[in-house]
């Protein structure tokens, strides 16, 4: 019998990180249509408080900062969730994929992962940014080069343990191949590992996001709350960093902390079960 890992979070931090979430998430998605103004148009006149025409007041250039820090909000969200999935992925297929393969390539992943594991993620993803100065998509991609190694042993230590247990002994007794023992048995098992694994890095993608957008060494172009925080603080002997540094300071801080609190609830609901 698989876990049951579909319990829901009805109550305490994973249910108020989840609403956190889905407002980051309605305001991302409302950024689409919503937008009072294009993110890099000039709206008014600068240093404008905020007010019914500007929510959240104007920046040096005259630029709306609600614009802003809804498409900072598209950003964020789409970089976490697209380095969790895809370190997640590599996880899988790498960390639980070669170990029910064994043999040479079970070594071979092991090796990877091992190596990775001595790398600090945080620097490593800095001096890759700082070199290729990535666009959303390659930040994505570097984020979850640096993430997959620490899912994949995860992942690797629990496959170990259910490539002994009696259902998969059982299938592979009938001939059932790898790729179906890892898609109908092993998975549906590690989908509590991997849930967890996939909020601790996007967690880490929104602060590292921010942070390396904050040091400029991400897109230019890419609207983002650490962009904004680092144009803000030149400002700060000024009003202005009342209504401009304090917004993306604390989207940045109520995302990662929702991941946080979502992270906490699906370990206390897998301890419960």
């Amino acid at each position: 019998m698989h876990i049951q890992y579909g319990k829901k979070l009805k109550s305490g931090p994973g249910l108020l990180g989840l609403y956190l979430l889905i407002f980051w998430a309605a305001v991302a998605l409302a950024g689409f249509f919503l937008t009072p103004y294009a993110p890099e148009a000039y709206a008014g006149k600068a240093f404008l408080p905020p007010s019914a025409a500007h929510w959240l007041g104007t920046n040096d250039v005259g630029q709306d900062l609600l614009s802003q820090l809804m498409a900072g909000a598209r950003t964020s969200l789409g970089v976490a969730i697209g380095a969790a999935f895809v370190s997640a992925l590599l996880g899988a297929l790498l960390g639980a994929g070669g170990t029910l393969v064994g043999g040479s390539v079970e070594r071979l992943t092991v090796r990877m992962m091992d190596v990775g594991l001595v790398i600090p993620p945080i620097l490593a993803a800095m001096l890759a940014a700082a070199y290729l100065q990535p666009g959303s998509f390659t930040l994505i991609g570097i984020l979850a080069f640096f993430f997959w190694p620490g899912t994949g042993r995860l992942l690797r230590s629990q496959t170990l343990l259910l490539r002994e247990s009696g259902p998969v002994t059982a299938a592979r007794t009938f001939g059932a191949g790898r790729w179906y023992l890892l898609r109908r048995h092993v998975l549906p098992d590690l989908a509590p590992v991997l849930s967890a694994a996939m909020i601790h890095d996007a967690r880490r993608a929104v602060f590292l996001e921010a942070g390396l957008a904050f040091l400029g060494i991400s897109d230019p172009l890419a609207q983002s709350w650490g962009r904004m925080i680092q144009q803000a603080l030149a400002f700060t002997y000024l009003d202005a960093w009342s209504w401009w540094l304090l917004p993306p300071g604390i989207a940045v801080s109520s995302l990662v902390l929702a991941f946080a609190l979502i992270g906490t609830g699906l370990e206390e609901t897998h301890a419960a079960d």
